[in-house]
């Protein structure tokens, strides 16, 4: 019972580390705010124990002037 146990610990820490390495670490929901608001700083998630502690953010998001912009089909 404890190998079972130690393998499914070990692929869910797989998993865990290719969704890091592939920048999945965000969910649809947010991604879609951040390119509506066109973001381009810097989140950070710090966790302890498998919870959030704390979270924040860099701003560093720009948007075009009213003039240059372009119209983009969603």
């Amino acid at each position: 019972m404890e190998s079972a146990t130690r393998e499914s610990e070990e692929r869910i820490f797989a998993e865990f580390r290719r969704k890091v390495r592939a920048a999945e670490v965000l969910s649809a929901a947010m991604q879609r705010l951040l390119q509506d608001i066109q973001f381009n700083g810097r989140l950070s998630v710090i966790v302890q124990n498998g919870r959030v502690l704390k979270s924040g953010y860099e701003e560093g998001y720009f948007r075009q002037r009213e003039s240059t912009v372009t119209a983009q089909p969603h």
